[in-house]
């Protein structure tokens, strides 16, 4: 089941909401977990068995490194964590990297004359990666005393099952948001802006994101792409990927106001970034800071000096691009963004303004999207005109003016939006009484995106394969 479809936003949403207000407060975490077990079995369900069981083992877990600090056992609590966390990256790894691993295994064999072997591929459960860093932030904030372990099994299964952010984030820590599963209000002001949220993502999930990608395919698509072509498809591609992702967390966002929980944003118009640094401060930021706070920061940070701090980032990034995917393009992402930003720290922090950080970023998106290695390099040297410069007859006749019209329209939107929500944060008194309502233009916008999204094909969001 995904937020964008009929049959989350006009049944399983209503009947969800339906339910969690009808019973009182003390039920609703409950309401929360069963509705969310439902949500995510919907795709296999088999595999919540999984889900299940990891939930038991940390919750488990948590109590061992509580009780084992309590009694001043230090050692014995760091063996408990070790454990619990060794047992998650276990089970991360089977499931998302197996399949990598037994390929390269399988091409080393070959390349050497021998047989390759004959494995069963591993089903990839949706949303792994998010709710296994949930676990793994709840088990680390337990054993550094930010948090103390979830009073009940229900309390810190809800945490990591709460369905708006179960499939693709934001990440939620669970320091962050373990006062509000005791206690958080329900006011009529909080699910108005809960649902207006949640229909501006849909809106710029349908009409944006989806609108954009068929470009992005028949670019990608192409045997031998143009410069014109390359380019395009890298423009597009960077607009549609921001519009899903961006919208995914505005929906989830939406349903936790509406639910009475107030997650933290994910982005912050990441495309007006004036350097790297900055970029990764607006992009994903729920992704970033867990990989500042858990793994950069553990690893030393920037305090036993420029080499060790350089090498720490490197790291940080290389994991954080293996965590999108098991690919060897996500290798080299994370290591073009490891060193730009090891190169930026060399550099004291210098301000490249939006047209370099945007080429560098998007430069980066190209082996983001591609499949593989080879067609990256192809897509590299397409835009650099190998095959010609002029838009192909091939792609002009797939693209349809609509497409273009939201492409740019999508380019505004990323431009405009920044400094409309500047000038609307100063207005004070009448004036801002004024421009209050100017979030009731989703709701026409909102009803064109359900027809076109009933009129069109199944259309997951792009994080979901990570």
């Amino acid at each position: 089941m995904v937020f964008s479809s009929n049959l989350f936003l006009f049944l399983f949403l209503p009947l969800f909401l339906a339910v969690y207000y009808a019973v009182p407060f003390r039920y609703r975490t409950r309401v929360i977990l069963a509705g969310s077990y439902i949500f995510a079995a919907w795709w296999k369900p088999y595999l919540v068995l999984l889900f299940v069981g990891m939930q038991v083992w940390d919750y488990v877990i948590s109590h061992y490194v509580y009780y084992a600090q309590e009694r001043g056992d230090a050692r014995r609590a760091r063996l408990w964590v070790i454990l619990g966390l060794g047992g998650d990256l276990v089970v991360l790894g089977y499931f998302k990297y197996f399949n990598f691993f037994m390929s390269n295994v399988n091409e080393a064999i070959v390349a050497t004359g021998g047989a390759p072997h004959v494995f069963d591929q591993v089903i990839l459960p949706i949303g792994i990666s998010f709710y296994t860093f949930h676990e793994m932030s709840y088990l680390i904030d337990v054993y550094r005393r930010d948090a103390k372990p979830a009073p009940t099994f229900w309390d810190f299964a809800a945490f990591i099952a709460v369905f708006p952010q179960l499939i693709a984030g934001p990440i939620l820590r669970y320091k962050d948001v373990v006062d509000q599963f005791a206690e958080r209000t329900h006011t009529p002001e909080k699910f108005s802006r809960g649902a207006v949220r949640l229909m501006g993502g849909f809106v710029k999930k349908v009409l944006l994101a989806d609108s954009i990608a068929p470009i992005v395919d028949a670019c990608f698509g192409l045997e031998s792409p143009t410069m014109a072509d390359a380019w395009l498809g890298t423009v597009a591609y960077t607009l549609q990927l921001y519009f899903d992702f961006s919208a995914y967390s505005d929906m989830a966002i939406g349903l936790g106001l509406m639910m009475g929980f107030e997650f933290a944003e994910n982005f912050n118009h990441p495309y007006i970034s004036k350097n790297i640094t900055e970029f990764w401060r607006r992009w994903h930021i729920s992704l970033s800071t867990w990989l500042r706070d858990y793994l950069y920061i553990p690893l030393g940070g920037n305090r036993h000096g420029p080499v060790r701090t350089y090498v720490n980032l490197g790291l940080t990034m290389l994991l954080g691009g293996i965590w999108h995917g098991a690919n060897w393009t996500f290798v080299v992402w994370g290591i073009w963004h490891g060193s730009l930003l090891a190169l930026e720290k060399r550099m004291g922090g210098p301000k490249f303004g939006i047209p370099l950080t945007m080429l560098l970023v998007m430069i980066g998106w190209i082996v983001f999207r591609a499949p593989d290695m080879e067609t990256a390099i192809d897509f590299y040297t397409a835009m650099a005109g190998a095959n010609g410069f002029a838009l192909s007859d091939v792609l002009r006749w797939q693209l349809s003016g609509f497409q273009v019209v939201m492409l740019g329209l999508g380019i505004v939107v990323v431009y405009a939006a920044p400094y409309w929500r500047e000038w609307k944060q100063k207005l004070t008194g009448a004036e801002a009484a004024r421009w209050r309502h100017t979030s009731l233009a989703y709701i026409p916008l909102f009803v064109l995106a359900v027809l076109r999204l009933s009129a069109q094909s199944y259309s997951p969001f792009l994080y979901f394969q990570f």
